[in-house]
């Protein structure tokens, strides 16, 4: 029941507000409501979940509500001196609202109530502080001890407020319009704090990170409201944001806001230092505060010309230093690491050591030395920052990076298709440098791989790292459109060389990442980033800024191979068209001498034989298909390939390849649509319980963890799963390991997230695969072939493909066999589509085409749908047409925009929300307008036209239960935990200063969904999971405390095995093979964090799997991040054991086993660290050694006839 409230005073926020009733409903035994004060309108409306009760409370302050009259009541409430009127609301109450307040009050009751930390219940007056004056600046080590350099000050007086999740500075301007300026800064970003004395009432922050900068203008409601009335306007004012994102507070923070991570605040009241100091100790989830008189001193010179002064030294003093050396030394100041002027003092030994050992080992250990440097502060001892330690570091890091550099070499030449990639990221306060670090190389890379340093990858993120989301409360214009255009149209000057945009792939546009390069002299002549472009091929024609951007992206697209074919052999076909469709939308056909060109260079096909390749060709993209009527060679490509003219390239290049049958997840989008068309909601449950089942049944024995492994594609090439069978075949179990049960539970919790949070369900009878067009015109309408490396799959079939929000988007289609002399016979490991019919049937599953797109065909009949609903069908949108030649500004306008107005994300999830609501679900008119602007914003990349968000059906802010967030996921004494996060929006949410700042703003309230997707997502409870596969290392905690640990006792095995072995001359051989792999361990574990500071553990490289800053349920950019870090670890530890094995000289081919065990040995004697204030242990070499040394003990036990040891 809804009661409207009258009266109530302007100043009032909703807590208070939802304080004051809920004190005033306890003696009805009213606790589930909803308190919503309406803006500037003095009245709020009480969401009541009893209607019992809620009549009863207006039976003692309820008044009359006739018309004219003045209200009564039978008891008057009172609040801020006001009385307050409380009637029936006049309006239905709304049904979701009440089943969110249902499934609070039964979590309420069903749970013990949490705990609340002492921070957030500290009173509000006491988390507040004014100050008259912040600085920004840097700490820096002296003769006379740790001093704070104030770079910009700001004499605005202003206040720091401290919520729960962040704390924010508010600087007051005394300006007419009021503007405020506010520093908003979240407390995993603070490294450390420091308070001063009642002579020094001084707050210095220590962040790892610049805040996030916003400008605020205060609107007086009276004047505004008194403004309409004197216009007699009957409408609502269109009120701008309150605020927008900045760059900085001021001009002369602008320049030290991107470097200067110290913000000094000086207190107005200097009796609140003791204050503040108190507070800061109550629990807040950021360091203790320290107390610690501060030294201030203002620089003679800037921190910018600090930097130029370096550059400078860099470009002009020591311009024969390689650039992948100088990039490091900016790198060093630029990042923050170290001030420049320490930098410049380091110069000389930076130089001796590049004489010594030469670019690559020197750029090497610079890069090291970063990572070892801890965040200057009072709790840093100044001698880790002199010049004379630093010169230590160094030379040891010299050392071991030139011991690293044959081995890294070696490793990249086993892998032609990656390269060394220098990485800068630009955010709304500056740029940083990152890498280089191995990426998939592309057609300009190879094109001019002498070259490499001329390129690097710009991505634009937000200060975490993560990319700028939408915020309705604050404009973004100054960032997207100064700011960010300011870099893609400029220059970004790195180590004597001025990178300027060049292009992006589709990809890349979607993960804000572009391409930029600097001038290089290339066979005789001078290149540009235009010269570049204009090599590429002829876009002269294109008139759309979007599909011109599409085009170049073409040459930047990630491709794993290439070999060089003669021009005669390629020759163009017709497209197969009928009523305006394109049935061979994006493919084509090749003869078998050319797969087997491919076949013998491509290097992931080499232990199979692919007929379909994904490739780009000149100006063509799209798949081809293995056509064994063609004779020699012949690669024949449709008009519907080639995509630009006036490319004189002639490697065929390989993007991906049909080398195997991919696995069938069903996902919620599927599900929801499954459920619509009338598929039994018990087939969905039985087979998340059946996956569910296997993961339990995972840890219990070594067999079946060695199984899932093997499944997921975890740890193969490391050979995880053959070491845990080996274990147990020899007395040992990895549950007695801490590192292989983590291994094992991290990889199991994180399938069992995968199955909760995304109802990510595995389907045995199914496979996903690359679809193409039947060239021999056999198939009838409506069928298909489909066939695996097992076999042809026959009958009626459920076809679909991801995204799926259209209810047509699942067909019914058969599945058939072709004659024995058909050419199709030859193809394997792809879904071959008919050519006839009004329509193809890729277009109909959520607009599909054959150049690339992968499609799932499922076999389970307990999965094919009653009944199915007939597939979209919009209209084509033409690119935006500007009527004029592209210019690169033209591009670089459409990368802003895009990243300002890409909306995908956002429908997904809101027709997600609006499905489990609506009666028909996914077939309601709401659900398939969402569909239509879904499909419009996935061609935004191609077309440049973005989604007209007017048309989005009307929502609000009550979500099913399945999409609220997940637990965070973190270790607690060496095992897996999962902590509760309370739900934005529930009865517990408090409110806190921070976020009073923004009373407008709302957060998400979660009922219980009836649908299916609701269910299933209940039926997972993932503490019991988690409490019930730990019980068995709980039992096993006795082996840790009172005996050897497995790993030692495994080595004190094989050392009996091995007794006669001798092996210690491999001992240096074996610490530089050590040294190396884990120096790329680091590389990955710092390319794939978010920042220097919060660092992904070792696990998680181990496993392929990133959890991600908050540890909760990973989103589709970690899910991408997670597989390009899989791919890099598993070519680095597969390398590892290459060497290993097989030895890095010709004497030693023959010596395996005596390599192994001086790995072995030197991975459990001579332990490492991650180095600098890091002290987590490295620990996974030590697994790597032992999978390959039981592996050659096993060899050497067959080859001499000795029994196998107890």
């Amino acid at each position: 029941m809804d009661i409207f409230v009258r009266n109530i005073p302007d100043q009032a926020s909703n807590k208070n507000l939802r304080t004051f009733f809920a004190a005033q409903f306890r003696p009805f035994g009213i606790d589930a409501f909803l308190c919503q004060k309406l803006k500037r309108r003095g009245c709020a409306t009480l969401t009541i979940l009893d209607p019992e009760k809620a009549q009863c409370f207006l039976t003692v302050y309820g008044g009359s509500s006739q018309k004219g009259r003045q209200r009564t009541q039978t008891k008057t409430l009172k609040y801020m001196d006001r009385d307050l009127y409380c009637v029936p609301s006049k309006f239905e109450c709304d049904e979701w609202l009440l089943e969110t307040l249902r499934k609070e009050q039964g979590d309420n009751r069903t749970r013990p109530r949490n705990k609340i930390a002492t921070a957030a219940s500290t009173e509000k007056d006491d988390c507040q502080f004014d100050y008259i004056s912040v600085q920004c600046g840097y700490w820096d080590f002296q003769s006379s001890g740790l001093v704070f350099l104030s770079q910009a000050t700001d004499r605005r007086s202003g206040s720091i407020m401290f919520g729960r999740k962040s704390l924010a500075l508010v600087a007051h301007s005394n300006t007419v319009t009021q503007e405020k300026y506010r520093l908003d800064i979240f407390y995993p970003s603070i490294q450390s704090i420091t308070t001063g004395n009642l002579q020094d009432p001084s707050v210095t922050i220590t962040l790892s990170e610049a805040p996030r900068v916003y400008q605020e203008t205060t609107f007086d409601p009276n004047a505004l409201q008194s403004l309409f009335e004197s216009f007699t306007l009957r409408t609502r004012p269109q009120l701008r944001p309150k605020r927008r994102r900045v760059e900085s507070l001021s001009g002369t923070h602008l320049v030290a806001v991107s470097n200067c991570f110290v913000y000094r605040l000086l207190l107005s009241n200097p009796s609140m230092i003791y204050n503040i100091a108190a507070m800061l100790q109550k629990g807040w989830d950021m360091p203790p505060a320290i107390t610690w008189p501060t030294s201030v001193i203002t620089p003679r010179s800037s921190y910018l010309t600090e930097m130029n002064r370096l550059t400078s030294a860099l470009c002009e003093q020591h311009p024969s230093l390689a650039f992948n050396l100088r990039f490091q030394v900016q790198r060093l100041a630029q990042n923050g690491f170290l001030t420049p002027s320490r930098v410049l003092e380091l110069l000389p030994s930076i130089r001796q050591s590049f004489d010594r050992s030469g670019g690559s080992a020197c750029a090497e250990a610079v890069r090291r030395l970063s990572r070892q440097l801890p965040f200057a502060g009072p709790e840093t001892d100044g001698k880790d920052f002199s010049v004379e330690h630093l010169e230590k570091l160094l030379k040891e890091d010299e050392l071991a990076s030139t011991r690293e550099l044959a081995y890294n070499r070696s490793n990249m030449q086993q892998h032609a298709h990656i390269g060394l990639v220098h990485r800068a990221t630009v955010t709304p306060a500056g740029i940083y440098l990152e890498g280089p670090d191995p990426e998939t190389t592309n057609r300009v890379l190879r094109a001019y791989a002498d070259h490499a340093d001329h390129f690097i990858r710009v991505t634009f993120s937000d200060e975490d790292g993560e990319p700028i989301r939408f915020d309705r409360f604050a404009s973004l214009e100054e960032i997207f459109h100064s700011r960010f255009k300011r870099v893609l149209n400029g220059v970004i000057p790195i180590a004597g060389h001025d990178f300027e945009f060049l292009g992006f792939s589709h990809s890349s546009l979607r993960d804000q990442t572009c391409w930029f390069m600097a001038p290089f002299e290339h066979d005789g002549m001078m290149l540009s980033a235009t010269a570049v472009i204009a090599n590429l091929g002829d876009f002269s024609g294109i008139r759309s800024p979007a599909k011109c951007a599409a085009r170049i992206g073409q040459a930047f697209s990630d491709t794993v191979g290439a070999v060089r074919i003669s021009p005669t052999t390629v020759a163009e076909i017709p497209d197969v068209e009928r009523n305006g469709r394109v049935f061979s939308d994006g493919v084509g056909t090749v003869s078998a001498d050319i797969l087997a060109k491919l076949w013998k260079q491509y290097s992931r096909a080499r232990n199979s034989r692919p007929t379909l390749y994904q490739i780009r060709f000149a100006g063509a993209k799209g798949m081809i298909s293995l056509d064994t009527r063609l004779r020699g060679e012949a690669l024949l490509l449709r008009q519907s390939m080639i995509k630009f003219t006036g490319s004189d390239a002639s490697d065929l290049e390989i993007c991906g390849s049909a080398s195997r049958p991919l696995p069938t997840y069903l996902n919620r989008q599927y599900i929801k649509i499954m459920e619509d068309l009338g598929i039994d909601p018990n087939v969905l449950m039985e087979l998340q319980d059946n996956a569910v089942e296997r993961l339990r049944r995972t840890t219990l024995s070594a067999v079946n963890a060695a199984n899932f492994l093997e499944r997921e594609l975890i740890g193969l090439p490391a050979r995880v799963p053959w070491l845990i069978r080996e274990l147990h075949d020899r007395g040992f179990e990895f549950l007695e390991d801490p590192f292989l049960r983590g291994t094992v539970e991290l990889a199991v919790l994180s399938r069992l997230r995968e199955l909760k949070h995304r109802s990510r369900i595995l389907v045995e009878q199914a496979v996903t695969l690359y679809g193409i067009m039947d060239e021999t015109d056999t198939l009838a309408e409506d069928e298909i072939y489909c066939c695996n490396d097992k076999e042809v799959i026959m009958g009626k079939v459920t076809i679909t493909r991801a995204p799926a929000l259209h209810p047509g988007d699942i067909q019914i289609v058969n599945a058939v066999d072709v004659p024995e002399d058909s050419p199709l016979n030859a193809l394997h490991n792809c879904i071959v589509f008919s050519q006839r019919g009004q329509r193809d049937l890729p277009s109909q599953l959520s607009g599909g085409d054959l150049d690339g797109d992968i499609y799932s065909v499922i076999y389970d009949e307990r999965l094919l749908p009653p009944r199915v609903v007939a597939p979209a069908d919009y209209p084509r949108v033409a690119p935006k047409d500007i009527g004029r030649v592209v210019t690169k500004k033209d591009m670089t306008d459409f990368f802003v925009e895009f990243m300002e107005n890409d909306q995908l994300g956002r429908i997904a999830t809101l027709h997600m929300q609006l499905a489990d609501r609506r009666e028909g679900g996914t077939q309601h008119s709401d659900c398939i307008t969402l569909a239509e602007l879904h499909s419009t914003a996935v061609d935004f990349s191609k077309t440049g036209i973005p989604v007209d968000m007017s048309k989005c059906p009307r929502y609000d802010l009550n979500r099913p239960d399945f999409m609220a967030p997940s637990p965070r996921m973190s270790v607690e004494k060496g095992l897996w935990a999962l902590e509760e996060q309370s739900l934005q929006g529930s009865a517990e949410e408090e409110e806190d200063l921070v976020s009073a700042l923004d009373p407008d703003a709302k957060s998400y309230r979660y009922y219980e969904s009836k649908n299916i997707l609701g269910q299933l997502y209940r039926a997972i409870d993932e503490k019991e999971f988690l409490a019930e596969i730990q019980r068995q290392a709980r039992q096993l905690e006795y082996v840790e405390k009172n005996e050897q640990t497995m790993i030692r006792r495994l080595w004190a095995y094989v050392l009996r095995c091995t007794a006669l072995v001798q092996w210690d001359h491999y001992r240096t051989w074996a610490r530089e093979i050590k040294e190396a792999y884990e120096t790329q361990l680091l590389n990955t574990i710092y390319q794939f964090s978010t920042s220097s500071v919060h660092l992904i553990s070792e696990l998680e490289v181990f496993v392929g799997t990133l959890l991600g800053k908050n540890g909760g349920v990973r989103t589709k950019r970690l899910r991408e991040m997670s597989m390009g870090m899989k791919e890099q670890f598993e070519r680095d530890v597969a390398f590892t054991i290459n060497c290993i094995a097989k030895g890095s000289q010709e004497e030693g081919k023959g010596e395996a086993l005596e390599r192994s065990l001086a790995c072995f040995a030197v991975a459990i004697e001579e332990p490492s660290d991650m180095g600098g204030n890091n002290k987590r242990r490295l620990e996974s070499f030590r697994y790597v050694a032992a999978a390959v040394c039981l592996g050659e003990v096993e060899r050497f036990q067959r080859s001499s006839g000795l029994p196998f040891l107890p």
